[in-house]
């Protein structure tokens, strides 16, 4: 089955060497024209706008930079997890490093991270806390004063690590169809900007820059201060993190896929009536589902295709995203071929499914087929578990079916949920199986 990508992508810029966020979308277009609102905000929180660096432990050489923000008393930092990820998963490899817009470099210690909403709180080592006194904070802007659709908003940070700038854009309310809130942000944000402020016209912080929309042109996307906030009075006073935090991911991400997995039992399966079967079709509460098929004048094997898609998924390294869920189906109409050439067919694509191998992330997949019947319908089911390595109780499942009744129509429905426990596999696998029936029954 052919997938469609994650189409969000975060704006860290990392070095090419490490395992790394994808690079940015296309879209850094030449520089727009600033109005009097942005230079007079710009001036206003230049000294609270930090660059965040990750380098190599034992030299200079630069493995991520992102951008931050003083915040409370000016002595603490927002950015996004995924811009001090290396340093997070790997302390003994790596250390963090700020850059003011005046010149001034210190180390950073990491207090929290907030995976879910891919936030991180910093604070100056003891020994550089004195470059940033008395520089001030920004302010986040108070939750019961929301933006109007269309409100100039400002986005600010050092983009391509090139110099600090600020973009001015629209606020266009939440992106619809996904599971956390998610800002819509109609402006140009670039890598490197990724943790940076995005202000409103007093200056006050609605919103942290995170990631941008591939093949598009000013589509970006900024998790609201709100949770950027909660981080910071949450753990504004914690201890700094010196070990990896395996284990915070783990007990974050625990919590997320538990009430990911509640969310979507909960929905009733839409149905796919193409040919003899009833197909599960998820609703698109927090999904996105595309189709495609074959020209009505098809000679060969004719075929209808759909996929239903969260296209925000949580970001844990450069070479592991999770916690989203994914549901595909091929509907196959083989009466022009005959019943052996579609056999042929048939049994080639679900031999040609891949359930991933062993690796440095995930264990190789334990599989179990089964032949089972659902409403009377015959089904061949595969269900795979692959534990990740370093996420103890964490799975990710894949759950491939195909009707085994005819002779010349057949289906193939694939469900995949990274980053799931064991007994939620058991219940995403039981919810799946339920949706296929034949079409013709209740």
């Amino acid at each position: 089955m052919r997938l469609l990508p994650i189409l969000l992508l975060c704006l860290g810029l990392a070095a090419k060497a490490d395992a790394a966020p994808p690079p940015p979308a296309a879209a850094a277009s030449s520089p727009q024209a600033v109005s009097a609102s942005a230079r007079r905000i710009y001036e206003r929180s230049r000294g609270q706008l930090l660059q965040i660096r990750t380098l190599l432990k034992n030299q200079d050489s630069q493995a991520s930079v992102g951008s931050g923000f003083l915040v409370g008393d000016g002595d603490r930092i927002i950015t996004n997890y995924h811009v001090v990820s290396q340093f997070a998963l790997e302390p003994e490899r790596y250390r963090l490093r700020f850059a003011t817009t005046d010149g001034q470099e210190g180390a950073l210690e990491l207090l929290d991270i907030d995976a879910r909403h891919d936030l991180a709180i910093l604070r100056p080592a003891a020994a550089d806390a004195k470059l940033l006194a008395g520089r001030g904070a920004l302010a986040f802007r108070p939750r019961g004063e929301p933006l109007a659709k269309g409100e100039r908003i400002y986005s600010m940070g050092k983009p391509l690590d090139v110099a600090f700038s600020i973009v001015e854009g629209n606020y266009n309310g939440l992106v619809e169809r996904s599971f956390d809130p998610l800002i819509y942000y109609a402006g140009s944000i670039n890598a490197g900007m990724s943790g940076g402020p995005v202000a409103d016209e007093d200056g006050r912080v609605v919103g942290v820059n995170v990631s941008a929309m591939i093949f598009s042109q000013q589509m970006s996307f900024l998790v609201p201060g709100p949770f950027a906030e909660d981080l910071y009075r949450k753990s504004r006073d914690a201890k700094p993190i010196t070990a990896a935090v395996w284990p915070r991911l783990r007990d974050q991400l625990m919590a997320y896929q538990d009430e990911l997995t509640k969310a979507f039992i909960a929905q009733p399966w839409r149905t796919a009536g193409v040919g003899p079967y009833r197909l599960p079709v998820p609703q698109e509460e927090f999904m996105r589902c595309w189709g495609g098929g074959t020209p009505a004048d098809t000679k060969g094997l004719e075929f209808q295709r759909s996929q239903c898609r969260m296209e925000h998924a949580l970001y844990i390294s450069g070479g592991l995203q999770t916690g989203y869920l994914d549901v595909q189906h091929e509907n196959y109409d083989g009466r022009k071929l005959g019943p052996l050439r579609f056999a042929k067919v048939y049994s080639g694509s679900f031999r040609n499914e891949a359930f991933g191998s062993s690796n440095k992330i995930a264990t190789a997949p334990f599989c179990k087929e089964e032949f089972v019947g659902r409403d009377g319908l015959p089904l061949r089911a595969v269900v795979c578990l692959s534990a990740y390595r370093k996420l103890e109780g964490l799975y990710s499942l894949s759950i491939l079916v195909a009707p085994v009744d005819s002779s010349v129509e057949g289906a193939l429905g694939r469900l995949n949920a990274p980053g799931v426990s064991f007994d939620n596999a058991l219940k995403l696998t039981t919810h799946y199986l339920q949706g296929f029936a034949w079409a013709d029954r209740k």
